[in-house]
């Protein structure tokens, strides 16, 4: 037992590195395929939309609670990993979106599936779990800037084909290492009310619209992280910044976020740490505007809360929609909202895609305070003691 919650969360970091490792490259895909800027907010939002529907058919059929969650697990690791590395035979922009799309498609097999089976695995200190399990989440995505600024003397095609492997070792791992858990209820048919039942729970609704709007800002920030770093790099040519390593620290700053949120838990209760982060998060959103003039320390400083805070709240979520889901559906349960959440990434990308042609850069970020302002509304019921 003690070997299951480590090989879960090594496998989940490993395949979660697909995730960003088409952002990671996009200089070198820029270069090669003559790619206009926009190019960023396009492929992320490729692999969001895949991310969707993939939750979506997840959620409708219930697989994750019909089948073993670890064979999905590994299915979908092969087929990430195939489709990830299949970007190397891209000849146009359209196959690159393709590419990252179907990568979308299958991470939707990896991730709220890996909290799948940690929630099977664990009824009591679900927090902590899910603290450790969105941590590798975090790492996992900040990964491919790693790997990017370690290996600046050769091609972007190594980035690639390495996250590929990763992904690979990680879905045979938890597969060869993590069996079905103790307290896995399973479904024996599709329950397509299911999608629409779990709604009419208050809580679970309170749960939902917290998540939603965390989610609003979290991937808009982390997919814009270097776009950041650059205007601030423009702003203050003085300073040489390297990009990609420091896109590795702010985001990957989460994992650390992660899980002392969980063991935050512990203490204080999911809804009171998911609630805390948020309203950090959202403050950040508020100096947007003057972050660019501060100092590079203060700079940095505050780009580190944010990476910090901006997922700290994200495994309390997934913990208190798991805790508020009916029992034979909590798979389901967190596959739809997973679903719910990524579509409003892609919203969210694009309106800030869209604000870059009429802002001045320095107000692009602010409409992110919109998120965590909408979440922390939601979740003042969760926060209200139980009778």
């Amino acid at each position: 037992m003690k070997r299951i919650l480590p090989t879960i969360v090594l496998a989940q970091f490993a395949c979660t590195s697909l995730w960003f490792a088409g952002n990671a490259v996009l200089p070198g895909l820029i270069s090669q395929f003559h790619l206009e800027a926009s190019a960023l907010s396009h492929l992320t939002s490729a692999v969001q939309l895949g991310f969707i529907l993939g939750t979506l058919v997840f959620a409708i059929f219930t697989i994750s609670d019909r089948f073993s969650p670890s064979k999905v697990f590994l299915v979908c690791a092969l087929l990430g990993a195939g489709f990830n590395v299949s970007l190397l035979w891209a000849n146009g922009f359209p196959t690159l979106l393709l590419s990252r799309f179907l990568t979308g498609l299958c991470l939707a097999g990896i991730y709220p599936v890996g909290m799948k089976i940690a929630a099977d695995y664990h009824q009591k200190g679900l927090g902590k779990a899910l603290g450790f399990l969105v941590g590798a989440l975090v790492l996992g995505t900040a990964f491919p800037h790693l790997l990017k600024a370690l290996t600046q003397g050769l091609e972007w095609r190594f980035v690639i084909v390495a996250t590929s492997v990763l992904a690979v070792l990680g879905g045979v791992g938890l597969f060869a290492l993590v069996p079905d858990g103790p307290f896995r209820t399973r479904s024996q048919q599709p329950d397509f009310k299911a999608f629409f039942q779990i709604f009419r729970q208050p809580d679970f609704r309170s749960a939902a619209f917290g998540y939603f709007g965390h989610m609003w800002e979290l991937y808009t920030f982390w997919a814009f992280v270097p776009v950041i770093l650059t205007l601030y790099g423009n702003a203050h040519p003085q300073e040489t910044l390297n990009n990609p390593l420091l896109s590795f620290l702010i985001i990957g700053i989460g994992a650390v976020a992660c899980v002392i949120g969980g063991y935050l838990s512990g203490r204080i209760g999911s809804a009171k740490t998911a609630f805390g982060a948020l309203a950090v998060s959202l403050g950040c959103c508020l100096l947007s505007p003057w972050v660019g003039q501060l100092p590079f320390a203060l700079f940095l400083g505050v780009l580190l809360v944010w990476g910090f805070s901006v997922v700290m709240d994200s495994p309390q979520f997934s913990t208190l929609v798991a805790q508020n889901a009916p029992a034979q559906a909590k798979g389901t349960a967190l596959t739809i909202v997973n679903s719910l959440g990524f579509a409003l990434t892609i919203i969210s990308i694009q309106v800030l895609r869209s604000l870059q042609a009429i802002l001045e850069p320095r107000y692009w970020f602010l409409f992110l305070a919109i998120g965590p302002l909408v979440g922390l509304l939601a979740m003042h019921r969760l926060l209200k003691p139980k009778a």
